[in-house]
């Protein structure tokens, strides 16, 4: 069994019925203080992975945390360590910023009440600078804004590893950075393991230490951005023509020419 520290990923499987969504999908070991950002194109099986590995979906394989298998564990226990962030939060909520927070700390240790639960909220609120919002209601709030909330929930229960599935996704230009700067401080902060589901690849390119890149429910290549970008790539998993460059800061830069 894998005693390395981190988070190994090894021969997983979904499936949904008699159809196979994963197939014996193993990744390198995810170290702590790391970002690793799950790309491909729809129906690759990047969210039903990342919801396996949240324990959310039925899978065959093992999932090891330091060496740990994560099925080995109560679920209360696994939710301690391993905290999930789907697409958004549910409508409809009649609660306050604060007081969404609030439940996310209880949900962890339903023991933890009054001032020590309040400052553990407002702490996750100010690390993601809307302290200021924390008696505005939830609904009211914009896309971007119930992002930072929902990501705050996670920050909140002080996991070990954060799984965040498109927390991007109908965002504009401004929250969209905002919420992977959020993301990716929190992850080099905090030491966590990170594993985010993006569809913007430039983005991913930009905030994630690796790429795991998903075909058909198959694991076509992981890395660096810079070891997996490429033409190549574009042309077997996405099906267009793309070029790979360097932008005056050095950035890398996607630019798709046309689609084949």
């Amino acid at each position: 069994m894998n005693r390395l520290p981190g988070l190994a990923v090894n021969q997983l499987s979904v499936r949904y019925g008699r159809r196979q969504v994963v197939h014996e999908l193993s990744l390198p070991l995810l170290r702590r203080g790391t970002l690793t950002a799950l790309i491909g194109p729809n129906g690759a099986g990047k969210s039903t992975l990342l919801r396996a590995m949240a324990g959310l979906e039925p899978c065959s394989g093992a999932l090891l945390l330091d060496g740990h298998d994560l099925a080995r564990l109560a679920p209360s226990e696994r939710g301690q360590r391993v905290t999930y962030m789907p697409q958004t939060l549910p409508p409809n909520l009649a609660l306050s910023v604060l007081e969404c927070v609030l439940a996310a700390v209880r949900a962890k240790d339903p023991s933890l009440r009054g001032d020590p639960a309040l400052q553990q909220a407002l702490a996750a609120l100010q690390q993601l600078g809307i302290a200021h919002l924390g008696d505005v209601a939830l609904d009211s709030l914009s896309g971007g804004q119930r992002q930072l909330v929902s990501l705050a929930q996670v920050v909140a229960r002080t996991p070990q590893v954060m799984l965040l599935d498109e927390p991007t996704s109908a965002l504009d230009l401004n929250y969209q950075l905002k919420v992977m700067e959020c993301v990716r401080a929190q992850v080099v902060t905090h030491q966590l393991i990170g594993v985010v589901v993006l569809h913007d690849i430039n983005l991913a390119a930009r905030f994630a230490d690796q790429l795991a890149v998903l075909d058909q429910g198959r694991l076509y290549g992981c890395g660096t951005p810079h070891q997996v970008l490429n033409p190549t790539l574009f042309h077997d998993v996405y099906n267009v023509q793309a070029r790979v460059e360097r932008c005056s800061r050095q950035s890398l830069q996607v630019v798709v020419d046309h689609a084949l």
